[in-house]
C-alpha cells in the first residue's frame, strides 16, 4: 500500500457523486458503494478523513431560487438535502466494514445527527472514525464548496480535496464541450480567481488563499483516485500560493 503524504484531510463530495451517471434517480446505490471503497481505501493508508457532502443531485438553491422560491428558504432546503447525503454514505460505509463513522450537522438534527462542534469533530477523527460534515456553514447564501474551506480549516485539514466527476482537474474551458481545453496542471490562488475558472466559489477560493490551505482538484472515478492524492501522486490540477510551479 502507499504512503500517505498527508496526516489529515478533508474531501469535498459534491452532489453528482451520488447519484454518478444515472439520469433517472437521486441516488444511486452502485455509486454510493463505490466512493465508500474508495475512501475505504485511503483510510486504510492511515488518514483522519473528514467529508463534506454537497446536494445538487437533490436541490440546489439557486436553481430554486430562479423558479420562485425564496433565496433564504431554499438554501436552508439545500442544507436538509445534504444530510439525505450524509446519511446514505454514513450507512454505505459501516455496512462495508471496519469504518466507524460520524454525521455531524451545522443546523440542529438530533435525532440522526450530532452538532458540528470542532473539538469534538477532531476527537472522532483522532479515534479513528470518519466524519461527514452536512448542512454546509448553516447559513443561507453559502455553498458547500464554502463549507468545505471552513471546515479544513477549523480541523486543520492539510489539504482540501476537491473532486469531480469525469473531468480530471481545471481546465481554461469545459472539456466536455471543448475538446481543445488546456488542463493546468498547477495554479495560484490568484491565477484560479482572475482566470474565473470556476474551480469553486470565490468565497471559498478565497478563504483558502487567506489561509494557504492548498486544494487539489481531480477526478473521483479515477482508479484509486483518492488514494493517489493522498500518497502525493501528481494528479489532476493543484492550487496553492506558490508560483510557477
Amino acid at each position: 500500500m502507499a504512503q500517505a503524504k498527508y496526516k489529515r484531510v478533508l474531501l469535498k463530495l459534491s452532489g453528482e457523486a451520488f447519484k454518478g451517471d444515472r439520469a433517472d434517480t437521486d441516488i444511486d446505490a452502485a455509486t454510493v458503494t463505490d466512493v465508500a471503497h474508495r475512501i475505504k481505501q485511503a483510510f486504510a493508508m492511515g488518514v483522519q478523513i473528514s467529508v463534506v457532502v454537497g446536494a445538487g443531485n437533490i436541490w440546489r438553491g439557486s436553481s430554486a431560487e430562479a423558479a420562485g422560491f425564496d433565496r433564504v428558504t431554499a438554501d436552508y432546503a439545500g442544507m436538509l438535502a445534504t444530510m439525505i447525503n450524509a446519511l446514505a454514505l454514513q450507512d454505505t460505509l459501516e455496512r462495508l466494514g471496519g469504518l466507524e463513522t460520524r454525521v455531524m450537522s451545522a443546523l440542529n438534527i438530533q435525532q440522526v445527527a450530532e452538532p458540528f462542534i470542532r473539538r469534538r469533530a477532531i476527537g472522532h477523527m483522532e479515534k479513528g472514525r470518519v466524519v461527514i460534515l452536512a448542512s454546509g456553514t448553516g447559513n443561507p447564501y453559502m455553498t458547500t464548496d464554502t463549507a468545505a474551506a471552513l471546515r479544513s480549516i477549523e480541523l486543520g485539514a492539510e489539504v482540501l480535496l476537491m473532486t469531480k466527476n469525469h473531468v480530471d482537474g481545471v481546465y481554461d474551458s469545459d472539456p466536455r464541450k471543448n475538446p481543445g481545453a488546456k488542463r493546468f496542471e498547477h495554479l495560484d490562488y490568484l491565477q484560479a480567481l482572475n482566470l474565473k475558472l470556476h474551480v469553486m466559489d470565490t468565497t471559498a477560493l478565497s478563504l483558502c488563499m487567506d489561509n494557504t490551505l492548498p486544494i487539489i482538484v481531480f477526478d473521483l472515478n479515477a482508479e484509486r483516485s483518492i488514494e493517489r492524492v493522498i500518497s502525493g501522486e501528481k494528479i489532476g490540477t493543484l492550487i496553492d500560493g506558490e508560483e510557477g510551479k
